[in-house]
């Protein structure tokens, strides 16, 4: 079994009406889209932790794109970092056409605490960077990391 096993998640989504603006082509909401980077990372933290989490903050969440009514997106989550009772997760949103092409929209950084039964932070295992992608991720969040705390 490998140490980052269950350390990820995925995420497909129509874009409705209903998560649009009222542009001449209708954009999606931000809200919107920022609710769905939150539930897709959610999965990826408690999938990884194997327990109930909350979400702490997000840094860096990055716009880079719009997507309009119809469009499908599509999220990729995974753990980036964890901590003791913490762990980071990325959230890559994507715009996918009918061909299967993807384009990214947005990147987000996510942190979740671990929870136990009586809803306080428990202690996680710890992730193993293996892949040199993982390894550059890991560094980088201990970086944004080392800015929270010193905020």
């Amino acid at each position: 079994m490998n140490e980052n096993e269950n350390a990820g998640a995925v995420g497909v989504q129509i874009v409705l009406p209903q998560h649009c603006n009222g542009y001449d082509r209708p954009r999606l909401f931000g809200g919107q889209i920022m609710s769905w980077i939150d539930i897709v990372g959610a999965v990826a933290a408690r999938r990884f932790t194997g327990t109930n989490v909350t979400t702490v903050c997000a840094d860096g969440l990055v716009f880079l794109s719009p997507a309009h009514l119809n469009d499908t997106v599509v999220q990729e989550a995974r753990v980036t970092w964890s901590g003791n009772t913490s762990l980071e997760v990325r959230v890559d949103s994507f715009v996918e056409s009918l061909d299967g092409n993807r384009k990214l929209i947005n990147r987000a950084y996510l942190v979740y605490v671990a929870l136990g039964e009586d809803e306080m932070p428990v202690k996680i295992r710890k992730f193993v960077p293996v892949t040199d992608e993982e390894k550059a991720e890991y560094a980088a969040a201990e970086e944004r990391r080392m800015r929270r705390i010193a905020r």
